[in-house]
């Protein structure tokens, strides 16, 4: 393993150890009484659900009284309440309202774009393993999929995905953070592949983990959409925001390639989401306080691997991809009998696991069960 992956995530402040914790957390975990009502952190109760990739905290206080407020609306359809929303992701992205397309969750568009570009046979070039609804949808459709394996560092194979381009190619898929190995493409390396592999056939960049890159003047590939290039781009209020079950995300595309999105949306966001979602824009505090505790979650989880003498990729996301040397199935049993939920199997990487953050007190005890379970 590299110092990079054993060690980028445990530089800075130390930590107290988690495996030194006795009776619980540590007091430098824990949350006061006005944190708890500002931030929501997921009680401690029955398993431990670190398997989805969801925020453990929110939605805020702020979101939260939005939606109380709205409550009255929610007998409204959403569409005429969705302009102010749009306009404020327009602005965050520096983009006219035009290239926005709302959506009932990132994954809808995500099937929308599988269903626009793989119908009648259309051919999608698509990572192996990778977030899989566009894929699945688009050969719902009619559609196929030329998968690439990753390369040995677990990367997007961007060469060999360029080399794939045929005639029949409609769509080139990233996911970037990559999910479910974590890994960030270097950014003048995507920069370049998206800008020039772009002239031959459209690219979908899906950037739901965005928001947890550490450098934060990595690119957004919004900054090609806004030179013109036929590129859509995916973004989420899932993560980050703590709005995963609300469902609204939106995609970042060129005028006309936005409106041939729009029009085959089928499942919008609601009222209530909406309101979420535009307060969540604006509760920076929430934001900040999302980000620095994955942070921290990220680092207690390292430690405990680093302990077991484990195998990692370099996370960019709110989750690790660690080697387990175990078939993820019997993996998956083994630490549901402990009370904790881990990820699904992806293959080809059938003995790695993929772990979520969550709140510290869940990461320590996932900590405690991992030990125990590979002991």
């Amino acid at each position: 393993m590299t110092d990079l992956s054993r060690r980028s995530w445990l530089k800075g402040a130390g930590l107290m150890s988690s495996l030194a914790v006795i009776g619980g957390i540590a007091p430098l975990h824990q949350l006061s009484a006005k944190e708890i009502k500002k931030f929501r952190p997921r009680p401690l109760t029955g398993n431990i659900k670190l398997s989805s990739n969801e925020n453990p905290y929110g939605p805020s206080e702020k979101v939260r009284q939005a939606m109380i407020s709205n409550f009255d609306q929610a007998c409204r359809y959403p569409f005429s309440y969705s302009g102010e929303l749009i306009e404020k992701i327009a602005a965050k992205e520096s983009v006219s309202k035009d290239h926005i397309v709302l959506a009932g969750g990132s994954t809808e568009g995500l099937k929308v774009v599988g269903l626009t570009y793989g119908m009648n046979g259309g051919e999608i070039i698509a990572a192996q393993p990778t977030f899989l609804a566009l894929m699945t949808y688009a050969a719902q459709w009619g559609g196929s999929v030329n998968w690439v394996p990753v390369d040995k560092n677990m990367m997007h194979d961007l060469d060999e995905m360029e080399k794939r381009i045929s005639s029949k190619t409609k769509l080139i898929f990233l996911c970037n953070p990559n999910n479910p190995t974590s890994t960030l493409l270097p950014a003048d390396r995507v920069l370049d592949f998206c800008n020039t592999v772009s002239d031959k056939v459209t690219i979908f960049s899906d950037e739901a983990y965005c928001d947890f890159i550490e450098d934060k003047n990595y690119p957004s590939m919004v900054s090609l959409v806004k030179k013109g290039k036929n590129i859509i781009v995916s973004k989420t209020f899932s993560k980050v925001y703590g709005l995963a079950g609300l469902r609204i995300g939106y995609m970042v595309a060129k005028p006309e390639i936005a409106a041939g999105l729009r029009k085959n949306i089928m499942a919008f966001t609601n009222v209530l989401a909406i309101e979420a979602a535009k307060n969540a824009l604006d509760d920076q505090e929430f934001y900040d306080f999302s980000l620095n505790k994955t942070v921290e979650a990220k680092k207690i989880i390292l430690e405990g691997l680093d302990d077991l003498n484990l195998e990692y990729a370099p996370s960019n996301t709110n989750f690790i991809f660690f080697k387990s040397g175990r078939n993820i199935e019997k993996l998956q049993q083994q630490m549901l009998a402990k009370g904790i939920m881990v990820g699904r199997p992806f293959p080809p990487f059938d003995d790695w696991c993929r772990i979520s953050t969550g709140t510290l007190e869940e990461v320590i005890q996932f900590n405690d069960a991992l030990k125990k379970v590979l002991s």
